[in-house]
């Protein structure tokens, strides 16, 4: 018995190490393969981009907020993410990296009741952001309302000007140049009417924008700080190259 037992006591030990490497191997595979691939972290450069760095140098101020970053309604809950975002006033402009999951796809299918399989690399969301702006700037008690008469919504559309996938994550680097939509980001902070940025995800099957959107991400509010962020070097360059062009 006392050999049946000193097997039986090896085999579970065996297995008992084996889970546990097993564990630590999925958690730093997870830790090492997170993060948005090296394509969404350099800057797209557009004219108006260019014409600001050319006015700013590497100087030029990019900024961002503190939000949550990932959608966490009962009906949407992980559904979609911006990872990352850039406001650059003197260039009129916000850049912002999407991600949706495989299983976010799935939801969809399931959601609509769609007869097929959503593919990763279709155009399947309409992301578009919507400007909140006081149109009451003296009385600060209507701010938090969307009374038409205190606070005015314009709505605007982007570009899709990079997508990746990364493991189970899609990706998409989309570009919106604020001026498209009749908007002057710097004058509406330095004057303070800019009350809030949100980021509108809807089902591009499905796209009404006086309905309910399928996931809302706040990138922006006139209470929350908001946190220089610095140009990288392979931003620099990719500024510096399309001079060049």
């Amino acid at each position: 018995m006392s050999i049946v037992f000193k097997i039986i006591k090896k085999v579970v030990v065996g297995i008992l190490t084996l889970a546990v490497m097993a564990v630590i191997t999925f958690l730093l595979w997870r830790i090492f393969s997170s993060g948005d691939p090296k394509s969404m972290k350099v800057i797209d450069v557009n004219d108006d981009l260019y014409a600001a760095y050319q006015a700013e140098g590497e100087d030029l101020y990019t900024f961002k907020q503190e939000q949550r970053s990932i959608t966490s309604g009962d009906d949407n809950y992980g559904y979609f993410a911006i990872t990352d975002y850039k406001i650059i006033p003197a260039a009129d402009q916000i850049q912002t990296v999407v991600r949706y999951n495989n299983s976010t796809l799935r939801a969809t299918a399931e959601d609509y009741e769609l007869s097929e399989a959503l593919a990763r690399e279709d155009e399947v969301y309409d992301v578009t952001l919507l400007f909140a702006i006081d149109l009451t700037p003296n009385d600060t008690e209507d701010n938090s309302g969307n009374d038409e008469e205190s606070v005015e919504f314009i709505r605007c559309h982007g570009e899709v000007v990079l997508s990746d996938t990364k493991n189970m994550y899609n990706y998409r680097k989309m570009v919106f140049d604020l001026k498209d939509a009749g908007l002057d980001i710097s004058a509406l902070m330095d004057e303070g009417l800019l009350l809030a940025i949100y980021a509108d995800f809807y089902y591009v099957g499905d796209i009404d924008y006086e309905a309910t959107p399928y996931g809302t991400l706040c990138l922006y509010d006139y209470k929350s700080v908001n946190m220089l962020v610095e140009l990288e070097k392979a931003d620099i360059k990719a500024l510096e190259a399309y001079k060049e062009d």
